[in-house]
C-alpha cells in the first residue's frame, strides 16, 4: 500500500488554511501539517520528531507573506540544507499564482 503524500502547509489565513486542506484531503491521500508563521516551519522542519511519524514531508506550500519570518527567508534557508533543499516548494507568487520551486 502507498504511504500518503505528506505536505508541510506553511500559512497564517486560518481560512486559507482551512480551504487548502480540506482541498488536498478531497483529492488526495494526503497528511498535512500546519505551520502558521515561517518560525514554526524551520522549527518544524529541524525537528526529528515533529515529522517523523509520517516522514519527511514530500511538498511544502509555502506563502510568502508570513509573520515572524517570511516566505523568502523560509526559502533562502530550505534551499542551504542538504537534506530539506530536495523537498519541492510551491509558492504563492500573487493572489491567484502558484510557482513550483
Amino acid at each position: 500500500m502507498k504511504r500518503p503524500i505528506h505536505v508541510l502547509l506553511v500559512e497564517d489565513n486560518p481560512a486559507d488554511a482551512d480551504l487548502t486542506s480540506e482541498t488536498l484531503t478531497e483529492c488526495l491521500d494526503v497528511e498535512i501539517s500546519l505551520a502558521k508563521d515561517g518560525v514554526e516551519a524551520l522549527e518544524i522542519l529541524n525537528n526529528d520528531g515533529s515529522w517523523s511519524a509520517q516522514g519527511r514531508p514530500t511538498l511544502i506550500l509555502l506563502d510568502l507573506n508570513l509573520p515572524r519570518k517570511d516566505g523568502r527567508q523560509v526559502l533562502a534557508v530550505l534551499k542551504t540544507h542538504a537534506l530539506l533543499r530536495r523537498i519541492p516548494v510551491l509558492i504563492r507568487i500573487r493572489q491567484g499564482r502558484h510557482k513550483l520551486l
